[in-house]
Parts: C-alpha cells; structure tokens; sequence
C-alpha cells in the first residue's frame, strides 16, 4: 500500500482544495490531482466530484476515508517509535516559535510530544518572525513554528496545522465596532497601533494600504500585544491583528471586526529539506498525525 497516495486522499478530504492539499504535502497541484486518479483507477471508484470547480467527497470516498485516515495514522506511529529507537536517551531537540504559539494547536502537539518522548530533551525557545527564521538559517533550531504569508521557501518542508486573518481591534465604543467588516479606507484617519516589522505583520498592513493609495497613520510600532490591548482600550488608537493572537478576555470593552479583503497566514511548523537526525523525524511524523 502507498501510504503517501493515502496521505493525499486524506489531505485532499480535509482541504477540498488541489492547491491548498499541494501546499500542505510540500509538493505540486498535478501531483495532487495524478496520485488522486492513481488511487481511484487502483480501486475503481471516484473519490471526489469536481463539478463547477469545486471539489467534493462522493460516497465512495466519505466510505473508504476512515479506513485511509486509520493507515496514515498507524503509517505515522510506526515511523515515529522508528525515529524513537534510533534516537536513544538524551538526544536533544530545538525548537524556535513566535510568541503567540500559545494560541495556536501546534502549542499542545509540542506538549503532546513531550509528554510521548520524555527521552528527548526538549530544547523550546521563542523570537519574533524574523529572528525565528534566521534561527532556522543559522541552524541554531532544528524545527520552527512560524507565520506565512506566501509560500514556503524551496529550500524547507512545513507542515501547516491552521491558518488565522487579520481583523480590526476597536473599543466597542467605537463608530466602527458597529461595522460588520472594514476596509483599510475605513481607517485611512484612524491612529494606528501595530505591531512592528520584525513581527511579519507590518508589511500586510502596508500592503493594504498602498493598494488603496494610502499611507497608514503610525501612532506606535512594537512588539507586545498586551500593551497594544491596554493602549486601544485607553483610547489612544486601533490595531490591526491576527484574530487568533487576540484574547479579549481581561479586555471586555474590545471588540474584533472582520477587515476586508480578507488577509490569511498560514500557521506552520518549517524545517530544512536534507538528512536530520532521529528526534527531529519523531516529531516531524509525531505532528503529522494530525
């Protein structure tokens, strides 16, 4: 059986999208779409109608993707207790992350992991986007978990595990919390409190903005969410920021607004193509089980 024809069928039933599915397998859209037709002709059925350019599961393939998800799923373990006994007491694994990974499902896979593997030492540590991928670089961590705008470099493989978009933060005294979404013309007067370049979330901003032949009014750049909360809430601007990042929870009289168009990032754990050592291959098929 080739599991990584199952990999895509399982992929392909969670995405309902070729390109997202490539993009998720580190590999192209015709490969996608050839191991999918390879798989229907081995088991003479249609897997997925692509009626109107939109693809859905048939019978067939919501019967059999159970069985599929529990191979992939079984394929994944063996090679992680694999990755496991190679590896032996005392190997180490570095792992680098921006500083909302708590917000995210790759912060309990991490802890998952460590509770699964205790013989690997664990080594986590975190920096803005920027000092993230320099670490990678540098190969001063073995794994990263960052943001992604665009797609990954040719270089690395990633796993994505959920994507998040940007949305308004606004007091809910606001004019504009009554808006069901805003446009960057919307804000084009509005006090801006964002956070900085070295986050990876300045450049969409400015991206907007030029597209609209506008030029954003910058009241403060940094790199604490907590004090950009504290300042919108003392009425000193908005933010612009990633939906998931925002807990709202101590600030009560804060509101999120959809921004339109929508901008999303991928949210992904990134490493370097080539021969890694075995902890790093535990993890890699640890958290790809999904």
């Amino acid at each position: 059986m080739d599991t990584q024809k199952l990999r895509t069928f399982v992929t392909v039933a969670a995405t309902l999208n070729y390109t997202e599915a490539a993009a998720r397998l580190y590999t192209t859209q015709a490969t996608v779409s050839k191991q999918i037709l390879a798989l229907e002709k081995q088991w003479q059925v249609t897997l997925f109608s692509r009626a109107h350019r939109q693809v859905q599961l048939t019978a067939a393939g919501q019967a059999l993707l159970p069985k599929a998800q529990a191979v992939v799923a079984a394929a994944n373990a063996l090679q992680a207790a694999a990755a496991v006994v190679q590896t032996g007491a005392g190997s180490r694994l570095r792992i680098k992350t921006i500083p909302s990974i708590a917000n995210y499902r790759a912060f309990n896979q991490i802890a998952a992991f460590h509770r699964a593997h205790p013989e690997i030492q664990l080594q986590l540590t975190e920096g803005e986007t920027e000092a993230v991928a320099e670490a990678l670089t540098a190969g001063e961590a073995d794994i990263i978990f960052t943001r992604l705008f665009d797609q990954p470099d040719a270089a690395t493989e990633s796993v994505i595990g959920e994507s998040d978009a940007l949305q308004v933060l606004v007091p809910k005294t606001s004019p504009l919390a009554r808006r069901p979404a805003l446009t960057v013309q919307d804000l084009a007067s509005e006090d801006l409190l964002l956070l900085g370049e070295s986050t990876a979330l300045m450049q969409p901003v400015r991206r907007l903005f030029a597209a609209q032949g506008l030029t954003p009014h910058l009241t403060y750049q940094g790199q604490r969410i907590d004090l950009i909360l504290g300042m919108v809430s003392r009425g000193l601007g908005i933010s612009i920021m990633m939906q998931k990042t925002v807990a709202l929870t101590d600030y009560p009289a804060l509101t999120l607004v959809p921004l339109t168009p929508t901008v999303t990032s991928q949210l992904a754990f990134v490493r370097r193509h080539g021969k890694h050592h075995p902890a790093s291959d535990a993890f890699w098929a640890f958290i790809q089980r999904g």
